[in-house]
Protein backbone atom coordinates (compact mmCIF):
# COMPACT_ATOMS: atom_id res chain seq x y z
CA UNK A 1 0.00 0.00 0.00
CA UNK A 2 1.49 3.39 -0.98
CA UNK A 3 2.29 5.77 1.84
CA UNK A 4 -0.07 8.73 2.28
CA UNK A 5 1.28 12.06 1.14
CA UNK A 6 3.02 14.11 3.81
CA UNK A 7 1.46 17.57 3.76
CA UNK A 8 3.21 20.78 4.63
CA UNK A 9 1.33 23.59 6.36
CA UNK A 10 1.26 25.78 3.25
CA UNK A 11 0.11 22.95 0.95
CA UNK A 12 -2.69 22.02 3.33
CA UNK A 13 -3.85 25.62 3.63
CA UNK A 14 -3.93 26.13 -0.14
CA UNK A 15 -5.77 22.88 -0.83
CA UNK A 16 -8.29 23.35 1.98
CA UNK A 17 -8.99 26.96 1.03
CA UNK A 18 -9.68 25.93 -2.57
CA UNK A 19 -11.97 23.14 -1.35
CA UNK A 20 -13.90 25.51 0.93
CA UNK A 21 -14.28 28.00 -1.94
CA UNK A 22 -15.65 25.25 -4.16
CA UNK A 23 -18.14 24.26 -1.46
CA UNK A 24 -19.12 27.90 -0.84
CA UNK A 25 -18.00 27.95 2.81
CA UNK A 26 -18.02 31.45 4.30
CA UNK A 27 -14.54 32.98 4.79
CA UNK A 28 -12.78 29.95 3.28
CA UNK A 29 -9.17 31.02 3.81
CA UNK A 30 -9.78 32.25 7.36
CA UNK A 31 -11.63 29.02 8.17
CA UNK A 32 -8.71 26.94 6.93
CA UNK A 33 -6.18 29.03 8.85
CA UNK A 34 -8.08 29.00 12.13
CA UNK A 35 -8.82 25.29 12.01
CA UNK A 36 -5.27 24.30 11.14
CA UNK A 37 -3.88 26.72 13.71
CA UNK A 38 -6.16 25.19 16.32
CA UNK A 39 -5.05 21.65 15.51
CA UNK A 40 -1.34 22.56 15.45
CA UNK A 41 -1.49 24.94 18.41
CA UNK A 42 -0.21 27.82 16.29
CA UNK A 43 -1.34 31.40 15.72
CA UNK A 44 -2.21 32.37 12.14
CA UNK A 45 1.05 34.27 11.70
CA UNK A 46 3.03 31.27 12.94
CA UNK A 47 1.46 29.12 10.22
CA UNK A 48 3.18 31.24 7.60
CA UNK A 49 6.44 31.61 9.50
CA UNK A 50 6.63 27.83 9.71
CA UNK A 51 4.91 27.16 6.38
CA UNK A 52 7.10 24.18 5.40
CA UNK A 53 6.39 22.35 8.66
CA UNK A 54 5.14 18.80 7.94
CA UNK A 55 1.74 17.85 9.33
CA UNK A 56 1.77 14.51 11.12
CA UNK A 57 -0.83 11.82 10.34
CA UNK A 58 -2.48 12.36 13.73
CA UNK A 59 -2.67 16.13 13.14
CA UNK A 60 -4.00 15.55 9.63
CA UNK A 61 -6.74 13.30 10.98
CA UNK A 62 -7.76 15.92 13.56
CA UNK A 63 -7.73 18.64 10.91
CA UNK A 64 -9.92 16.63 8.56
CA UNK A 65 -12.39 16.01 11.38
CA UNK A 66 -12.53 19.75 12.08
CA UNK A 67 -13.06 20.46 8.37
CA UNK A 68 -15.96 18.01 8.28
CA UNK A 69 -17.61 19.94 11.11
CA UNK A 70 -17.07 23.17 9.19
CA UNK A 71 -18.66 21.61 6.11
CA UNK A 72 -21.75 20.90 8.20
CA UNK A 73 -21.98 24.62 8.98
CA UNK A 74 -20.61 24.69 12.51
CA UNK A 75 -18.76 27.99 13.09
CA UNK A 76 -14.98 27.79 13.24
CA UNK A 77 -14.93 29.43 16.67
CA UNK A 78 -17.11 26.72 18.19
CA UNK A 79 -15.04 23.98 16.56
CA UNK A 80 -11.84 25.49 17.93
CA UNK A 81 -13.47 26.48 21.22
CA UNK A 82 -12.02 29.97 21.04
CA UNK A 83 -12.50 33.43 19.56
CA UNK A 84 -10.43 36.58 19.69
CA UNK A 85 -11.75 39.92 20.91
CA UNK A 86 -9.63 43.06 21.18
CA UNK A 87 -6.54 40.89 20.87
CA UNK A 88 -7.49 38.57 23.74
CA UNK A 89 -8.43 34.90 23.44
CA UNK A 90 -11.81 33.80 24.82
CA UNK A 91 -13.31 30.35 25.21
CA UNK A 92 -16.63 30.07 23.38
CA UNK A 93 -19.19 27.37 22.74
CA UNK A 94 -22.85 27.24 21.72
CA UNK A 95 -23.93 28.74 25.06
CA UNK A 96 -22.69 32.20 24.01
CA UNK A 97 -22.51 34.42 20.96
CA UNK A 98 -19.28 34.53 19.00
CA UNK A 99 -17.69 37.98 19.60
CA UNK A 100 -17.80 40.22 16.52
CA UNK A 101 -15.30 42.87 15.39
CA UNK A 102 -18.07 45.48 15.48
CA UNK A 103 -18.42 45.00 19.21
CA UNK A 104 -14.79 46.04 19.66
CA UNK A 105 -15.87 49.47 18.38
CA UNK A 106 -18.49 49.66 21.14
CA UNK A 107 -15.88 48.87 23.77
CA UNK A 108 -13.38 51.37 22.39
CA UNK A 109 -15.96 54.16 22.10
CA UNK A 110 -17.17 53.50 25.66
CA UNK A 111 -13.64 53.77 27.05
CA UNK A 112 -13.05 57.02 25.17
CA UNK A 113 -16.29 58.57 26.42
CA UNK A 114 -15.60 57.46 29.97
CA UNK A 115 -12.11 58.97 29.86
CA UNK A 116 -13.59 62.25 28.61
CA UNK A 117 -16.48 62.26 31.08
CA UNK A 118 -14.74 64.32 33.76
CA UNK A 119 -15.84 61.91 36.47
CA UNK A 120 -13.38 61.74 39.36
CA UNK A 121 -13.83 57.97 39.40
CA UNK A 122 -13.13 57.52 35.66
CA UNK A 123 -9.67 56.05 36.28
CA UNK A 124 -11.06 53.40 38.63
CA UNK A 125 -14.65 53.21 37.41
CA UNK A 126 -17.58 51.08 38.39
CA UNK A 127 -18.86 49.37 35.24
CA UNK A 128 -21.93 47.31 34.36
CA UNK A 129 -21.94 45.06 31.28
CA UNK A 130 -25.51 43.97 30.45
CA UNK A 131 -25.82 40.73 28.46
CA UNK A 132 -22.23 39.73 29.07
CA UNK A 133 -22.33 36.39 27.21
CA UNK A 134 -18.75 35.12 26.95
CA UNK A 135 -17.67 38.02 29.16
CA UNK A 136 -15.55 39.53 26.38
CA UNK A 137 -16.58 43.14 27.08
CA UNK A 138 -16.47 42.92 30.88
CA UNK A 139 -13.15 41.06 30.95
CA UNK A 140 -11.49 43.30 28.37
CA UNK A 141 -12.54 46.38 30.35
CA UNK A 142 -11.08 44.83 33.51
CA UNK A 143 -7.84 44.08 31.67
CA UNK A 144 -7.58 47.52 30.06
CA UNK A 145 -8.49 49.39 33.25
CA UNK A 146 -6.82 47.66 36.21
CA UNK A 147 -8.63 49.87 38.70
CA UNK A 148 -12.10 49.11 37.35
CA UNK A 149 -14.75 47.28 39.35
CA UNK A 150 -16.95 45.39 36.91
CA UNK A 151 -20.38 43.79 37.17
CA UNK A 152 -21.30 41.34 34.40
CA UNK A 153 -25.01 40.55 34.10
CA UNK A 154 -26.79 37.97 31.97
CA UNK A 155 -30.14 36.21 32.03
CA UNK A 156 -28.43 32.92 31.08
CA UNK A 157 -26.75 30.90 33.81
CA UNK A 158 -24.98 28.92 31.08
CA UNK A 159 -23.50 32.09 29.59
CA UNK A 160 -22.32 33.21 33.03
CA UNK A 161 -20.51 29.88 33.46
CA UNK A 162 -18.59 30.62 30.24
CA UNK A 163 -17.88 34.20 31.33
CA UNK A 164 -16.54 33.02 34.71
CA UNK A 165 -14.26 30.52 32.98
CA UNK A 166 -12.89 33.31 30.79
CA UNK A 167 -12.44 35.67 33.73
CA UNK A 168 -10.44 33.03 35.58
CA UNK A 169 -8.31 32.35 32.51
CA UNK A 170 -7.47 36.06 32.25
CA UNK A 171 -6.82 36.47 35.96
CA UNK A 172 -9.59 39.01 36.64
CA UNK A 173 -12.26 36.83 38.27
CA UNK A 174 -11.71 38.55 41.61
CA UNK A 175 -12.57 41.94 40.08
CA UNK A 176 -15.78 40.94 38.31
CA UNK A 177 -19.10 40.36 40.01
CA UNK A 178 -21.39 38.04 38.03
CA UNK A 179 -25.14 38.57 38.31
CA UNK A 180 -27.86 36.38 36.86
CA UNK A 181 -30.63 38.82 36.00
CA UNK A 182 -33.00 39.69 33.17
CA UNK A 183 -32.68 43.26 31.87
CA UNK A 184 -36.41 43.16 31.01
CA UNK A 185 -37.34 42.53 34.64
CA UNK A 186 -38.44 45.50 36.76
CA UNK A 187 -36.08 44.35 39.53
CA UNK A 188 -33.00 44.42 37.28
CA UNK A 189 -31.55 47.70 38.59
CA UNK A 190 -31.83 46.48 42.17
CA UNK A 191 -30.07 43.19 41.35
CA UNK A 192 -27.34 44.91 39.33
CA UNK A 193 -26.45 47.40 42.06
CA UNK A 194 -24.63 50.63 41.37
CA UNK A 195 -24.39 53.47 40.87
CA UNK A 196 -22.10 52.93 37.88
CA UNK A 197 -19.82 55.22 35.91
CA UNK A 198 -20.41 53.20 32.74
CA UNK A 199 -23.26 50.99 31.62
CA UNK A 200 -22.45 49.15 28.40
CA UNK A 201 -24.57 46.64 26.53
CA UNK A 202 -24.76 44.62 23.35
CA UNK A 203 -28.37 43.54 23.91
CA UNK A 204 -30.57 41.22 21.84
CA UNK A 205 -31.79 43.46 19.01
CA UNK A 206 -32.73 41.24 16.07
CA UNK A 207 -36.52 41.50 15.56
CA UNK A 208 -38.39 38.21 15.36
CA UNK A 209 -39.38 39.18 11.81
CA UNK A 210 -35.69 39.16 10.74
CA UNK A 211 -34.78 35.76 12.20
CA UNK A 212 -35.40 33.92 8.93
CA UNK A 213 -32.99 36.25 7.07
CA UNK A 214 -29.95 35.42 9.23
CA UNK A 215 -27.14 33.10 8.12
CA UNK A 216 -28.02 29.45 8.54
CA UNK A 217 -25.04 28.77 10.81
CA UNK A 218 -26.11 31.64 13.10
CA UNK A 219 -29.64 30.26 13.36
CA UNK A 220 -28.46 26.70 13.84
CA UNK A 221 -25.65 27.21 16.35
CA UNK A 222 -25.70 30.57 18.15
CA UNK A 223 -28.05 31.13 21.11
CA UNK A 224 -31.32 32.69 19.98
CA UNK A 225 -31.84 34.13 23.48
CA UNK A 226 -28.82 36.41 22.98
CA UNK A 227 -29.91 37.62 19.56
CA UNK A 228 -33.66 38.13 19.32
CA UNK A 229 -36.17 40.56 20.80
CA UNK A 230 -39.82 40.46 19.69
CA UNK A 231 -39.77 43.89 18.03
CA UNK A 232 -36.09 44.71 18.50
CA UNK A 233 -36.22 47.64 20.91
CA UNK A 234 -37.43 45.98 24.11
CA UNK A 235 -34.01 45.70 25.75
CA UNK A 236 -33.04 49.25 24.84
CA UNK A 237 -36.28 50.51 26.36
CA UNK A 238 -35.81 48.55 29.58
CA UNK A 239 -32.14 49.47 30.00
CA UNK A 240 -32.79 53.17 29.34
CA UNK A 241 -35.60 53.12 31.92
CA UNK A 242 -33.31 51.47 34.48
CA UNK A 243 -30.32 53.66 33.64
CA UNK A 244 -31.53 56.55 35.77
CA UNK A 245 -31.12 54.28 38.80
CA UNK A 246 -28.02 52.51 37.49
CA UNK A 247 -25.89 55.49 36.45
CA UNK A 248 -24.49 58.30 38.54
CA UNK A 249 -24.79 61.82 37.17
CA UNK A 250 -22.28 62.25 34.37
CA UNK A 251 -22.05 58.50 33.83
CA UNK A 252 -21.88 57.00 30.34
CA UNK A 253 -24.48 54.77 28.70
CA UNK A 254 -23.22 52.92 25.61
CA UNK A 255 -25.09 50.52 23.32
CA UNK A 256 -24.35 48.38 20.32
CA UNK A 257 -27.05 49.07 17.74
CA UNK A 258 -29.01 47.21 15.14
CA UNK A 259 -27.93 48.73 11.81
CA UNK A 260 -31.35 50.39 11.47
CA UNK A 261 -31.88 51.20 15.13
CA UNK A 262 -30.02 54.45 15.74
CA UNK A 263 -32.98 56.83 15.46
CA UNK A 264 -35.21 54.64 17.60
CA UNK A 265 -32.64 54.43 20.40
CA UNK A 266 -31.86 58.14 20.05
CA UNK A 267 -35.54 58.87 20.77
CA UNK A 268 -35.44 56.61 23.83
CA UNK A 269 -32.56 58.58 25.39
CA UNK A 270 -34.07 61.95 24.51
CA UNK A 271 -35.00 62.64 28.13
CA UNK A 272 -32.54 62.42 31.01
CA UNK A 273 -29.45 62.17 28.83
CA UNK A 274 -27.26 64.58 26.91
CA UNK A 275 -24.32 64.45 24.52
CA UNK A 276 -25.79 61.72 22.33
CA UNK A 277 -23.23 60.37 19.85
CA UNK A 278 -23.69 57.76 17.11
CA UNK A 279 -20.67 56.00 15.61
CA UNK A 280 -20.55 53.95 12.41
CA UNK A 281 -18.87 50.58 11.89
CA UNK A 282 -16.49 49.44 9.15
CA UNK A 283 -19.40 49.15 6.71
CA UNK A 284 -20.61 52.71 7.38
CA UNK A 285 -23.63 51.45 9.34
CA UNK A 286 -24.72 53.08 12.59
CA UNK A 287 -23.34 50.68 15.21
CA UNK A 288 -22.69 52.50 18.51
CA UNK A 289 -24.75 55.01 20.49
CA UNK A 290 -23.55 56.66 23.67
CA UNK A 291 -24.87 59.40 25.91
CA UNK A 292 -24.33 61.00 29.33
CA UNK A 293 -26.69 60.77 32.30
CA UNK A 294 -27.91 64.18 33.48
Amino acid sequence: MPEEKVWSVVELLKTTTAFFIEKKIDEPRLSAELLLGHVLGLQRLQLYLDHERPVTPKELEAFRAACRERMQGRPVQYIAGEAFFYGYRFFVDERVLIPRPETELVLEHAMERLAASGLESAKSPSILDIGTGSGCIAITLALRMPGARVTAADVSADALDVARRNAEAHGVADRIRFVEADALDSSFAEKAGGPFDLVISNPPYIPEAEWATLQEEVKQYEPRLALVAPVGFEYYESIVAAAQALLRKGGVLCFELHADGAEGVRRLVGSGFSGVEVMQDYNKLDRVLSCIAE
